[in-house]
């Protein structure tokens, strides 16, 4: 089940003012207890007064929504995965994060290398949330480009040298039986410098592809070469499988969910899969913003009664990858989304031009 067709079911019926503050109320006390949530609990969480009686047979209430449930033979309930959908989609109240966990976070990213700033990030992310956190590396197709070199290796083969604003060097090797020299190399590659510098290598492709189809009423063998090669060089290629780097494991085994062995095992199993993983991910940056996801709202087994709270990077229209943490389902969320959109921004400005 998708978030959306869970929210078009769960607006079948709207609670009441009453279920809404006990069930935002279970789920809070829950995160913290980490156990079931009895109804004195509950009394203590509300804002407003209810009598005992009443917390039970509003507890009853949600019980029979599917929105809470008893496990085994407890006397407390606990959130289903359908009360945790409503709750982070229409109950949860989120706030900008401490200033001085602010400061803590920006100084780190800042003082971070381009090249280490994932790694970075995924520690943060695990650290502050005592989840797993991870980072969907920058992927080279979506960075902005700022030069392109083409060296001559031999008779038959040229060395691709694509460049981007963050410094970052892609190298591909291309068969290529033309006759031109160093020099003429060169000039080709200052001409299509000015042509692509800016663009990623996907906007790179379209500009050539519409200059080449301009070309073809002219007789301009150079700008045909020029053109011709240029499209070869930022051609899409398999640059091996997108990078997801982890930050530490040790917090996540911190979580009592995960002191079944086997459930940590099929977690584990799931991430170092990593293209499930990848695809679930790619699904949820569609929708764009910030997303949380549940476990049975996706495919896969590993992922069974955990969350998701993922966050693009690196620009609105072309972003560059993602960031966020995976976890049991009984998670912060007001915090672990303020934490996740609040470290996107900051990579996204480090990226930056």
């Amino acid at each position: 089940m998708t978030s959306g067709e869970s929210e078009q079911g769960l607006r079948q019926h709207d609670l009441s003012e009453r279920q809404a503050a006990v069930l935002r109320a279970t789920v809070m006390a829950y995160v913290g207890a980490a156990a079931p949530i009895g109804s004195r609990t509950v009394s203590h969480v509300l804002p407003v007064h209810l009598s005992p009686a009443s917390i039970r047979n509003t507890l009853a209430e949600l019980t029979s929504l599917g929105l809470v449930e008893k496990p085994h033979a407890s006397s407390g309930r606990v959130p289903t995965e359908r009360g945790m959908r409503l709750f982070v989609d229409r109950l949860l109240d989120t706030g900008p994060l401490a200033a001085y966990e602010r400061r803590t976070i920006s100084f780190s990213v800042d003082e971070a290398e381009f090249d280490s700033v994932a790694v970075v990030a995924s520690q943060l992310l695990s650290e502050s949330t005592r989840q797993l956190g991870f980072v969907v590396a920058p992927r080279f197709d979506r960075v902005v480009l700022r030069h392109i070199s083409l060296v001559r290796l031999a008779t038959d083969h040229l060395l691709v040298v694509l460049i981007s604003r963050t410094g970052e060097t892609h190298r591909r090797v291309i068969h290529d039986d033309g006759a031109d020299d160093q020099a003429a190399l060169d000039r080709i590659a200052t001409l299509l410098n000015e042509r692509i510098a800016g663009l990623t290598l996907h906007q790179a492709r379209e500009e050539l592809a519409r200059e080449a189809l301009s070309l073809r009423h002219r007789a301009d063998r150079w700008l045909d070469r020029v053109f011709e090669l240029g499209s070869r060089a930022v051609a899409p290629d398999d640059d091996g499988p997108v990078d997801l780097v982890l930050g530490t494991r040790l917090a996540l085994l911190e979580q009592p969910e995960f002191r079944d062995p086997e459930r940590i095992r099929d977690l584990f199993a799931a991430v170092e899969t990593k293209e499930r993983l990848i695809e679930v991910l790619d699904r949820m940056l569609e929708v764009g913003g910030t997303q949380v996801v549940f476990g049975d709202e996706v495919d896969e087994p590993g992922l069974h009664r955990c969350a998701l709270v993922a966050s693009p990077y690196g620009g609105p229209e072309v972003p560059l990858g993602a960031l966020g943490v995976i976890g049991p389902s009984r998670m912060d969320y007001g915090r672990v989304i303020s934490l996740v959109e609040y470290l996107s921004q900051l990579i996204t400005e480090k990226l930056s031009p």
